[in-house]
């Protein structure tokens, strides 16, 4: 291997603490939670900076979710690659670049943004680094809807870094992602249901069974469902909205009930994969119905 080789796989490495894909999602219901919060155009400080600091936060947490999580990680199918568990980075190394990029996260948010959003992102990091991470996971069969709060937070983090205050509205999201996340996970947690037993991790599909988890994967699918039509009832959203909200809820809860009647095998990884292209198209749908329809609306005054 050469030398710039192993430059670029210590990079990609390093890349992988900080579990991209799951920041990515984060940070994409952040920017709708920010455009969401004003009627026009989002300042571009805040859109810099606060997704800057938000997303290097998120990557702190999940590096040290990887900490905390190396000695399972390599025994469990999903995650036995990860660099920690591997050794390709050094337990040290890694709570240093946890600490750097969280600290300079929280730097960026006290200083370009404002001070409520860095503890309300410090708080939501500390809740899934330290809370979920450490002890939830560990110890109930209830985790992942218990600390499911602190990964619901970046679309209210979103709109205190536009607004600097709390909104009701900013509240309804964060319950939509939070309803979201059980059905969500206890999908995965069906299909990787003896690596978690092999761990000793009470995820529900251990301690309570795979059918009873298929239920209260439904359940909370059809209370998602409901949930999703408050955007439109309160007057957030539009009809353009409610239409993509009631579609894509269909579309879960047809998941779900294949998931439910247990007849296909690759039902719990379809199920898991449309709930994230639900929520990306969800928040993306909510995102075109406000600024689309007024736009429309201006459009036909004017003519």
């Amino acid at each position: 291997m050469t030398q710039s080789q192993a430059e670029s796989a210590n990079w990609r490495d390093y890349y992988e603490l900080c579990k991209p894909n799951v920041v990515l999602l984060m940070l994409l219901t952040s920017v709708i939670g920010m455009f969401m919060s004003v009627p026009g155009m989002v300042p571009w400080e805040a859109l810099v900076f606060g997704n800057l600091g938000i997303g290097l936060c998120a990557g702190a947490a999940a590096a040290v979710n990887h900490l905390v999580d190396s000695r399972i990680d390599l025994v469990m199918a999903r995650t036995h690659n990860r660099p920690i568990a591997q050794g390709r980075v050094k337990t040290r190394d890694a709570a240093i670049f946890a600490a750097v990029i969280g600290g300079l996260g929280m730097a960026i948010l006290l200083i370009k943004v404002n001070p409520l959003t860095a503890w309300l992102t410090l708080a939501s990091l500390l809740g899934y680094a330290v809370v979920y991470t450490l002890f939830l996971k560990r110890a109930t069969p209830q985790n992942i809807v218990i600390g499911g709060i602190a990964g619901a937070a970046p679309p209210l983090l979103g709109w205190t870094a536009v607004t600097n205050q709390i909104d009701g509205h900013a509240l309804l999201l964060v319950l939509i992602i939070f309803i979201w996340t059980p059905p969500h996970f206890w999908a995965l947690a069906i299909h990787r249901r003896d690596d978690y037993a092999k761990v000793e991790i009470p995820m529900l599909p251990v301690t309570h069974g795979i059918g009873y988890t298929k239920l209260h994967t439904l359940l909370y699918t059809v209370l998602l469902f409901v949930v999703t039509l408050l955007p439109f009832a309160t007057g957030m959203s539009g009809s353009l909205y409610l239409l993509g909200a009631v579609c894509l809820g269909i579309g879960f809860l047809y998941w779900a009930i294949v998931l439910m009647r247990g007849n296909d095998p690759k039902a719990p990884m379809a199920t898991f994969k449309y709930s994230i292209v639900y929520l990306m198209a969800l928040f993306m749908i909510m995102l075109l119905d406000h600024y689309l329809l007024p736009a429309m609306t201006i459009f036909e005054v004017d003519y």
